[in-house]
C-alpha cells in the first residue's frame, strides 16, 4: 500500500522483500527508491480512473531485475494498492479471444452458450473441470453445464444450496469479476502493519487479485479434493447470475493476461445471456399480439371477446406453457385445459383479493402459499395470474400441475454446516456425493418469459375489458351504476360522451391528469386547452364527433410543474345502428415510461458509437488495428442485446437493461485495451 501524495510505501506484505529480490523492507521507502522501474512503470496512469478496474504494467524489481506483472488500483479511502505477481512468458491470445469472442456472440440458445462458454475457457485454461453455475430465484445454484476431463466424476444437474456462497461472497463476486486460488495449501502472508498509517484502518482488498481466502471456503475447497480454482463473475443487470467456476486438482497458476481475456470473455457471455433473456421475454408480445387482434376480430364477429380466448385455447396456454387456464369475469367463470372446479377457482379468486395485487402473480407450489388449497396440488400447483379489472374475483389464470421429480444435490443440502473443535475443522460440508431429493408439491417454474407474457395478455384484456365496458353503458343505461363504478375504478384515464359531445363519464385516472389550473371539463371540446396542440385536438375531437373518424394521435398534456406529459390517445365512436352512433370513448395511455425507453436506446447507441473508440491514451497502430477489429464482435454483441431487449419488456426496466448492457461494454473495452497494451508492452520487454 502506497501513500499516494508522498509516493511511500506504508503497508506492504511480509514476504515483499524477499519476494521481489529487495535489499531491504520497502515499508517507509519512497517508491522511487526501490530497487527496479515500478515507479516509473506506473507514474503514466496516476492521472486515469483506477477505483474499478485495475491498471497492469510489467516492471522489473529487485538486484536481478526480474520481471513483475503489477496491479495498480485505488482503494475507497485513498492511496495506492500494488500487487505484483511474477511474470509469465509473453503470449498473443488475440486470435483465440476473437474467435472465441465470434463463437459467444453466435450462440442462439441458453444452453447452447453455456456449452459453448465452458467449451471455451476449458480450451483456454487448461483446468480439469469447468462448470457454469446458474443460480435460482432462491439463490441455490445448478450445473447447468459442464466440461471435464474423462476421468472424473460428472457434476453436470447437481444442484448446490445457497449456504455453499453466502451473502458477503456474492458481493464480492459482483465487484471483483475474477478470482484465482493458486494452490488451495497455501500459507497466507500477513499485510505489516495489519492497519494502514494513513487511514487507521484495515486495507480494503475488495480488488486485490491476491487477497487470501476465507478459511471455510479453502476448507470447503480441500473437503472437494480441489487444488486450485477460477470463478469468472456472470453478472447481469447488477446482479450476479451465476459463476464459470474452474476445478484444477492440482496446483495451476494463470498469468495476469489469460485472467484478462477470460474476464473479457466472461463480461461478453454475460451480455449475450441478457440478449437471450430479452429475446425470450419479447418473443411473448408476438403472442401476445395475435390474441389481441383475434379479440378485436371476435367483438367485430360475434359481439364477445371471450370467445378468441377460449374456443381455440391453445395459444393462451402455450403463451405460458400452461396446462389450464381460466377466466373469472362478470361473475361468471370460463375455462380452458386441466383445471380446478368452478368453486375452487372462485376460492381462487378470492384468496387472490387478499393478496397485495402487482402486476402478476406467481407461484409454483400453491399449497405452501395457501395451505386451504392445497387439495388443487395435482392440477393446479403453480398458478400464474393478472387481474383483468379493479373488481374483487376478476382474473385471467393459468395453472401448472405438480410435477414430482428428483433434485440431485451435490451433498445433503439439509446439513450446510459442522464445526469441530479446531477452525480448520470448519467445514460448509464434508461430503459431496450426489444426494437425491424427492420433490413433490411444486410445478416447473414460471420462467422471466412467462411473466411477461402474462402481464401483456393482462394489459390487452384489461383494455378490452374496459372498453367492452363502456360500450355497455351507453347501449344499457339500466346497468349504468354497475359498469360505470368499474369504468370509475379502472387505473386507465378514460372519457365517455354522447353524440354530441356532452362527457357523461370520466374516471379518477383521467382526474388525475388534470392540474389545478385547468379548467371544468363538461364537454369533450374543453379539451383542447389541456394540451400543448389545442388546434389538432379540437379538429380530431370534431372529426371523431361529426365523421366517426378513429382518433389515433400522440399528445402532450400540461402538467401541474409546467411540463409536458406524453399521452396516446384512442377516440372510438360507439354504434347502435350503421349510421347511428350513441356515443364516443376515448382512452388515454401514459407515455412517460415509453419516451424514456426511446431516449435510453438514443443514449445506449450513442454511448456505444463513443466506446467504439480508442481510449485517451493512444495504442500503435498495429495495436489500435487490433482492438478495433476484436471491438467489431464486442460491440455487434452489444447492439444484438439492444435490439433483442424490446418493448415486450416491463418498459420500466429497459433504460437499467440498456445501461447495464453499455457498463458492460465499456468494461469490456477497458479489459481489451489493458490486454493488448500490456501484451504489447510486456513483449518489448522480453525481447
Amino acid at each position: 500500500m502506497v501513500d499516494e501524495p508522498g509516493q511511500a510505501v506504508v503497508q506492504s506484505s511480509a514476504n515483499a522483500a524477499g519476494f521481489l529480490g529487495l535489499s531491504e523492507d520497502p515499508n517507509g521507502k519512497a517508491l522511487e527508491s526501490l530497487e527496479g522501474d515500478l515507479a516509473r512503470g506506473i507514474s503514466r496512469h496516476l492521472e486515469g480512473h483506477l477505483g474499478a478496474i485495475p491498471v497492469a504494467v510489467r516492471a522489473h524489481m529487485g538486484s536481478r531485475a526480474a520481471a513483475f506483472d503489477c496491479l495498480v488500483h485505488r482503494p475507497p479511502h485513498g492511496g495506492l494498492a500494488i500487487e505484483l505477481e511474477r511474470a509469465g512468458p509473453s503470449v498473443d491470445l488475440t486470435k483465440q479471444v476473437e474467435a472465441a469472442l465470434q463463437s459467444v456472440v453466435g450462440s442462439v440458445t441458453l444452453q447452447g452458450l453455456c456449452d459453448t462458454a465452458a467449451a471455451l475457457i476449458k480450451d483456454l485454461t487448461g483446468y480439469d473441470r469447468v462448470m457454469v453455475y446458474r443460480f435460482d430465484d432462491e439463490g441455490h445454484g445448478e450445473v447447468y453445464s459442464e466440461q471435464k476431463e474423462a476421468e472424473l466424476e460428472a457434476y453436470l444437474g447437481n444442484r448446490y444450496p445457497a449456504s455453499d456462497i453466502p451473502q458477503i461472497a456474492r458481493r464480492l463476486y459482483e465487484k471483483t469479476r475474477v478470482r484465482m486460488l493458486v494452490d488451495v495449501a497455501y500459507k497466507p502472508v500477513p499485510i505489516v502493519p495489519r492497519l494502514s498509517p494513513a487511514t487507521g484502518q484495515d486495507l480494503d482488498m475488495s480488488l486485490c487479485s491476491l487477497r487470501s481466502m476465507s478459511p471455510i471456503h479453502i476448507q470447503y475447497l480441500k473437503n472437494m479434493g480441489v487444488g486450485a480454482t477460477l470463478v469468472l463473475s456472470l453478472v447481469i443487470a447488477g446482479k450476479l447470475w451465476g459463476l464459470i467456476a474452474c476445478h484444477h486438482y492440482r496446483a495451476r497458476l494463470i498469468h495476469y493476461e489469460l485472467r484478462t481475456a477470460c474476464e473479457l470473455l466472461a463480461e461478453t457471455i454475460a451480455t449475450r445471456i441478457a440478449a437471450l433473456e430479452s429475446f425470450a421475454e419479447g418473443q411473448a408480445e408476438v403472442t401476445v399480439r395475435r390474441l389481441e387482434q383475434r379479440m378485436a376480430d371476435a367483438i367485430s364477429r360475434e359481439g364477445d371477446w371471450r370467445s378468441a380466448l377460449f374456443d381455440h385455447s391453445r395459444p393462451l396456454l402455450r403463451a405460458v406453457d400452461a396446462g389450464g387456464a381460466a377466466l373469472l369475469f362478470d361473475g361468471q367463470v370460463m375455462t380452458a385445459g386441466e383445471v380446478p372446479g368452478t368453486q375452487d377457482l372462485r376460492k381462487i379468486g378470492a384468496w387472490l383479493d387478499g393478496l397485495d395485487r402487482g402486476t402478476v402473480f406467481a407461484t409454483s407450489s400453491l399449497a405452501s402459499e395457501a395451505p386451504d388449497l392445497a387439495a388443487l396440488t395435482p392440477v393446479a400447483s403453480g398458478v400464474l395470474a393478472v387481474a383483468v379489472s379493479n373488481m374483487p374475483g376478476e382474473y385471467l389464470i393459468w395453472f401448472r400441475p405438480e410435477r414430482v421429480r428428483t433434485v440431485t444435490w451435490g451433498g445433503n443440502p439439509f446439513k450446510p454446516v459442522e464445526i469441530g473443535d479446531d477452525p480448520s475443522d470448519l467445514s460448509p460440508r464434508r461430503s459431496f456425493s450426489q444426494w437425491h431429493q424427492l420433490v413433490e408439491g411444486t410445478s416447473e417454474p414460471w420462467m422471466p418469459a412467462d411473466h411477461t407474457a402474462a402481464r401483456l395478455i393482462g394489459d390487452s384484456v384489461t383494455d378490452v375489458v374496459l372498453q367492452f365496458r363502456s360500450v355497455r353503458m351507453l347501449i344499457a343505461q339500466n346497468q349504468l351504476e354497475n359498469i360505470s363504478q368499474a369504468v370509475r375504478q379502472s387505473n386507465q384515464p378514460i372519457v365517455i360522451a354522447d353524440a354530441g359531445g356532452r362527457i357523461l363519464l370520466t374516471n379518477e385516472a383521467f382526474q388525475r391528469l388534470l392540474r389545478a389550473s385547468h379548467p371544468h371539463v363538461e364537454r369533450l371540446d374543453d379539451l383542447p386547452t389541456l394540451f400543448a396542440e389545442p388546434a389538432a385536438v379540437r379538429e380530431s375531437i370534431r372529426a371523431l364527433l361529426e365523421t366517426g373518424r378513429l382518433w389515433r394521435a400522440e399528445l402532450q398534456l400540461e402538467t401541474e410543474l409546467g411540463d409536458l406529459r406524453p399521452l396516446l390517445v384512442r377516440g372510438d365512436p360507439v354504434f347502435s345502428a350503421p349510421g347511428r352512433a350513441l356515443g364516443v370513448v376515448v382512452l388515454f395511455t401514459d407515455l412517460s415510461e415509453r419516451k424514456v425507453a426511446e431516449r435510453a436506446r438514443r443514449r445506449f447507441q450513442e454511448g456505444i458509437v463513443e466506446l467504439h473508440r480508442v481510449g485517451e491514451i493512444r495504442l500503435d497502430s498495429q495495436s489500435d488495428l487490433l482492438y478495433q477489429s476484436l471491438m467489431t464482435s464486442v460491440i455487434g454483441n452489444a447492439q444484438l442485446t439492444a435490439l433483442e431487449i424490446t418493448d415486450g419488456l416491463d418498459l420500466s426496466r429497459i433504460p437499467e437493461r440498456l445501461e447495464t448492457v453499455r457498463t458492460s461494454v465499456g468494461r469490456t473495452a477497458e479489459l481489451l485495451e489493458h490486454l493488448i497494451r500490456h501484451a504489447k508492452q510486456a513483449s518489448r520487454k522480453d525481447s
